[in-house]
């Protein structure tokens, strides 16, 4: 039984959850290093060993690093092998060094190392670390390789810088252009999705939430709960109705007052039958005609007075608004001339 587990673990990397075709992880070195053959074998190949290195470091040390700092723990451990492979291709094998560029170092923030580390080797002993990394280094060398075989023939018409179809099929340049690798790596994947469907891989009948181990506990639960049969629309409502919860439309008021400044009040539908209610139940208020009181010095208080700008002066004058000395040498004025 704990050979048949041990083979699983083994195993289960090359095409079950082969990590660049079913996981999907590390594209971007996969993409870009796969114009040809041999640059996916050398770097599927220090992958591997850099995984292996990691994995048991991690294994070893997994009751010694503190939760709190275990992912800069980890980085710190890949990037120390990391550091190491890339000497060793450096001194041995400069093409593959000079071919893989920025890549090789860029292993270190690979998401397969980090997420192996960080999901199998830090819960399990040093044998099974070991076996994960070696299974999981085996199936993205192998998919790294198949797609960097299928560019290179198609597009330079060579298989590891071998002449191939050299007189028969002109090379398609756009298979090591980036539109060739998206396509080759899209065939790939559905092609390893049947054969994991064949070897026992339940397939995913639903690519939402649904299929969430935690779905029920999370907002997005709610609205495919609240999604009708028919594919309408799912109102704010509707989801909040899944959830149990209250819903309120709300009212939003937007005003600019004169210095410029924009004002938005939103108000839902609960607010205004509380505001309506409170004002009707309230009591007319009567001024408050009391005089201020006195200070403790006997002292009349200053009251405070807003400052208010002047009001316009009117512009018609009335017959009333004229003193009576003029009024009269008006009269006086008129009698004299009829």
């Amino acid at each position: 039984m704990a050979e048949n587990g041990k083979m699983s673990i083994l195993t289960k990397g090359i095409v079950k959850e082969n990590p660049v075709l079913r996981l999907v992880l590390g594209t971007c070195p996969t993409l870009a290093v796969t114009t040809a053959a041999i640059n996916g074998i050398g770097m599927g190949v220090a992958a591997t060993l850099v995984l292996i290195g990691s994995n048991v470091a991690i294994s070893l040390l997994r009751n010694i690093i503190p939760d709190k700092v275990r992912i800069p723990a980890y980085i710190t451990i890949i990037a120390a092998f990391v550091t190491i492979i890339q000497m060793l291709v450096k001194a041995f094998l400069p093409s593959i060094d000079s071919a893989l560029g920025i890549f090789l170092p860029l292993i270190v923030v690979n998401c397969i190392i980090l997420a192996r580390a960080e999901m199998f080797a830090s819960k399990n002993a040093v044998l099974p670390s070991i076996l994960d990394a070696v299974g999981m280094g085996i199936g993205f060398t192998a998919a790294l390789t198949l797609m960097g075989m299928i560019r290179e023939l198609f597009g330079a018409g060579t298989l590891f810088g071998m002449e191939v179809t050299q007189g028969a099929i002109a090379p398609m340049v756009v298979f090591i252009l980036p539109p060739g690798g998206f396509f080759v790596f899209g065939v790939l994947v559905a092609l390893s999705n049947k054969l994991a469907v064949r070897m026992g891989k339940k397939p995913a009948k639903n690519l939402g939430c649904g299929n969430c181990k935690a779905c029920g506990g999370c907002e997005m639960a709610a609205i495919d709960e609240a999604a009708p049969a028919d594919g309408g629309v799912v109102t704010n409502a509707d989801v909040a109705e899944a959830a149990g919860e209250s819903y309120a439309e709300t009212e939003e008021t937007t005003t600019v007052s004169g210095d410029g400044v924009t004002h938005v009040a939103v108000r839902t539908e609960a607010e205004e039958v509380q505001r309506a209610d409170t004002t009707e139940a309230a009591p007319e208020s009567t001024p408050d005609t009391d005089p201020l009181p006195a200070d403790s010095d006997g002292t009349a208080p200053v009251e405070d007075v807003t400052l208010k700008d002047p009001e316009p002066e009117a512009t018609t004058r009335t017959e009333a608004d004229v003193p009576t000395d003029t009024a009269d040498e008006n009269k006086k004025t008129d009698g004299g001339e009829q």
